[in-house]
């Protein structure tokens, strides 16, 4: 129906400044700016034609009344329709490990047609009926405007893209362009039935060494499957025997065709499938004819499609256990955006806490009433915009076409959290830890400048923040020094402290005397793994013993011991399941025994002692400015103060480095300054010659080798992290992927500190900003609320999931499916909260 001529001359009134969008400007027009609603929601999406934001049916009156004038708004209203799709076939399958691009997997939107109604609707003004769109006789202006509303890209749609086309991306070993290929001394039959394990007499899963013909079966997978390893074993005899790379390059036979094959790199700096340019040369050499031959095993990227297809399935299981699904309030699910899980998990369990609620969701109106300009960028409104999604019943009722699933999509909240982080802000799979102390930071720094938005009431951070102690004993003498701003504790995992030590001892014997044996009998069952089992109470008393220390104030011989200052209401525990062995990561398995309460009362420190020596607290941005003070190599450290120091016990190296870095002002300056760097890994270190990188700490010290930060890079660590770690460790890799690991609790500070700057990577310290926010101490008593497991051998892969225990039930959480947990894999967790009692 057409609009009246009194509708049509309010329409004009309110279309004064109205301006079609372009190309480079950021339209929402597929979800709402303070709710999950989109086009498909049962009441539509409202498009503002002034902000090129959308908003929903509950939501866009705030937007309108904020205007203060009639505002014109684009009615989006699309519902799904399945496809009438032919049965599948095997050939329609995916064919590479890839998502949302020709043969690889599809995505939703390829399962249904859509059928779209749009409306132009006046707020504010004269009564206007809704005039369907497209309309002749609507103004030339407002019909381009939305015209351009309903046709441009949305910034969700363009991140989305770029999250769901992925493709697993396989690069040119280094090693293939100069392959050191062994005269041959042996051929290499053309008949598969003749292949066979050298080591175990295995038949399949073989792999060809490209370097000198050996040939082993392939990696033995964590339960018990697989091959015998017997050609990872040969490559670690040719590092010994060819140093110092070995011969790296495997490739699968049976897998052998005219148009390649699976290559795998077993260099510690690749550890992955590569490609090889000189394939056909390098198989030539050993009489193998890449034309002439066929396929007759799946390949790693087929193997890898069976694997995520299983992944695929509706119903979520443990251990074969089909599993009840839960929905409601606090349990909604959230979609994977690709890779995203990580995000997921630390979302759910964050939303667990009553707190959250009462942080975030009690005050949404206000807070959605007050929110700037561009409330998509704006950490308080999407965290109350996600409090509002998972913690009411408003996203409680199974969407159309998607399985009888409950789930939100937190795009908008993934981009506002990622501004100004590179990895957070790309599609690739990123460690758990890493992002829960970027989101608390990020929310310390919120809330700080929320002026008043969130009402009375402590930051939701300081819930998690907490305090250490550390003292240190060396020569009859004692220094005490706090470090506050923690969010999480990290804790070390003493398998020698496992409660089945004999039988896993036993198990590794047997296990040691099978690969020593030449013959092994491929038709013999495999044993089943002895899996170390250790409390949690064995890492606690491993974190609170007390630990020898290199240097303390030049003095070799210290000890250190390190407690808890504060107990927080929630107590983030994560432990170190994973570490570096020959410069790859690696991943424990064992497991860690936690109960459901748990008394850490003995861990409260004491605080300073009598007479005990004061060091400076922890505080990781004036360690740096001070460090950044020092940068002036030029200038002469003066003796004076510098004999000062040593007669008090000080090495001369560090003595010279404290007297350059307050610029000689006097003893006691310098000494302050011995003590907040004492521990740095340079303090006793030569001062660098004038004129070259270094200086005190790390500021000035020389560009990293780009190899090198590559090659940490790969682990999947950022860039500025490997910066940071390789600067410290003066350039040794190894040392650099060790301080890595052994700094995962506080990572960002750490690389800060090294950098030279208050942030590390754009994505801020966690530590940083929650030093000032004020302790929410309490008793030893606590319980467990939940925890996240990640499965995969290392955090830059894999998948996370999370389980929560609520009304006296284990929910887990995996992705947008939610569900009654049966048998809890507790035992299997990264990181732990815990819930003080009192």
């Amino acid at each position: 129906m057409a609009p009246t001529e009194a509708e049509l001359e309010a329409i004009r009134a309110a279309m004064r400044g109205l301006r079609p969008a372009g190309a480079y400007d950021r339209v929402f027009n597929d979800e709402c700016m303070f709710s999950f609603d989109t086009p498909f929601s049962p009441r539509g999406l409202y498009f503002s034609l002034t902000s090129y934001q959308s908003f929903g049916a509950d939501y866009v009156a705030i937007d309108q009344q904020k205007a203060g004038a009639p505002r014109l708004y684009v009615h989006l209203k699309w519902t799904k329709v399945a496809k009438e799709l032919p049965p599948p076939s095997e050939a329609d399958g995916p064919k590479k490990l890839a998502i949302g691009v020709d043969d690889g997997f599809k995505v939703d939107e390829e399962k249904f047609d859509v059928v779209k109604e749009h409306a132009l609707v006046l707020l504010g003004g004269p009564p206007v009926a809704p005039v369907p769109l497209p309309c002749d006789e609507l103004p030339t202006l407002v019909a381009d405007a939305a015209n351009a509303a309903i046709n441009h890209s949305s910034v969700l749609a363009e991140d989305k893209a770029a999250a769901v086309a992925w493709e697993a991306e396989v690069k040119e070993s280094k090693y293939a362009a100069d392959l050191v290929q062994l005269p041959p001394t042996k051929p290499i039959s053309a008949n598969p039935a003749d292949w066979v394990c050298e080591e175990s007499g295995l038949k399949e899963n073989l792999w060809l060494n490209l370097s000198d013909g050996h040939i082993g079966s392939g990696r033995r997978h964590y339960d018990g499957s697989g091959g015998a390893n017997g050609a990872l074993n040969h490559y670690e005899q040719t590092r010994v025997t060819h140093p110092p790379n070995g011969f790296p390059l495997v490739v699968k036979l049976g897998t052998i065709t005219s148009q390649g094959a699976d290559v795998y790199s077993y260099a510690p700096e690749e550890d992955t499938e590569v490609t090889d340019p000189k394939l056909a040369e390098h198989l030539a050499h050993w009489g193998i004819n890449m034309m002439a031959m066929q396929k007759t095993e799946l390949s790693v990227t087929e193997l890898n499609i069976q694997a995520n297809e299983k992944l695929e399935l509706d119903k979520i299981t443990e251990a074969g256990k089909e599993l009840v699904p839960l929905t409601g309030p606090g349990f909604i699910g959230l979609r994977n955006l690709g890779n995203s899980c990580y995000m997921n998990s630390v979302l759910q369990i964050l939303a667990a806490t009553p707190e959250f609620g009462a942080r975030f969701l009690e005050p949404a109106s206000n807070i959605f009433r007050t929110a700037p300009e561009d409330p998509s960028q704006d950490v308080l409104t999407q965290m109350s915009k996600l409090a509002t999604g998972l913690l009411t019943p408003a996203y409680a009722t199974p969407q159309d076409g998607e399985g009888g699933e409950c789930f939100i999509s937190p795009r908008m909240f993934k981009m506002a959290l990622a501004k100004g982080h590179q990895e957070f802000s790309s599609a690739k799979q990123q460690d758990a830890l890493e992002y829960m102390q970027h989101l608390l930071d990020k929310l310390a720094r919120a809330e700080h400048a929320a002026s008043g938005r969130l009402g009375e009431g402590a930051p939701y951070s300081s819930l998690f923040t907490f305090a250490l102690e550390e003292k240190y004993f060396v020569d009859g003498m004692s220094a005490y020094k706090t470090a506050g701003g923690q969010v999480t504790l990290s804790l070390d995992i003493p398998l020698e402290m496992a409660q089945n030590k004999a039988d896993v001892d036993a198990y590794m014997a047997r296990r040691e005397k099978r690969q020593k044996t030449d013959a092994v009998d491929a038709s013999s069952a495999e044993e089943e793994p002895v899996v170390p089992k250790v409390s949690l109470e064995a890492c606690l008393a491993k974190f609170a013993a007390a630990e020898p220390v290199d240097s303390f104030r030049g003095r070799a011989g210290a000890i250190k011991t390190v407690k808890l200052r504060s107990f927080p209401k929630y107590l983030a525990i994560h432990m170190r399941r994973y570490y570096i062995d020959g410069w790859t990561p690696k991943k424990l398995s064992v497991q860690v025994q936690v109960p459901d309460e748990i008394d850490l009362s003995a861990l409260r420190g004491s605080g300073p002692s009598e007479g005990e020596a004061l060091l400076p607290d922890d505080d990781p941005t004036p360690a740096a400015a001070t460090a950044t003070a020092a940068a002036p190599a030029p200038l002469e450290p003066d003796e004076a103060v510098v004999a000062q120091l040593v007669s008090m016990g000080f090495s001369e190296n560090g003595s010279k480095r404290a007297a350059v870095a307050v610029q000689n002002s006097n003893a006691e300056a310098a000494m302050e300054w011995v003590f907040a760097h004492m521990e740095d890994a340079d303090f006793n270190d030569p001062l660098p010659p004038p004129g070259a990188a270094g200086g005190a700490g790390a500021n000035g010290a020389a560009e990293p080798d780009a190899g090198a930060v590559e090659t940490l890079a790969s682990m999947g660590f950022s860039p500025e992290h490997a910066k940071g770690a390789l600067i410290v460790t003066k350039g040794d890799l190894e040392r650099a992927g060790d301080w890595l690991f052994s700094h995962m609790d506080n990572l960002d500070a750490a690389v800060a500190e090294a950098l030279g700057s208050a942030s590390a990577g754009g994505g801020g310290d966690a530590s940083t900003a929650a030093a000032d926010v004020p302790l929410n101490d309490g008793g030893g008593q606590y319980e467990l609320l939940g925890f996240i497991s990640h499965m995969g051998s290392n955090t830059a892969c894999g998948h996370y999931v999370c389980h929560i225990k609520k009304e006296n039930k284990w929910a887990l959480f995996n992705d947008r499916k939610v569900a009654v947990s049966e048998d809890t894999p507790r035992e299997l967790g990264y990181i732990y909260i815990l819930k003080r009692k009192d």
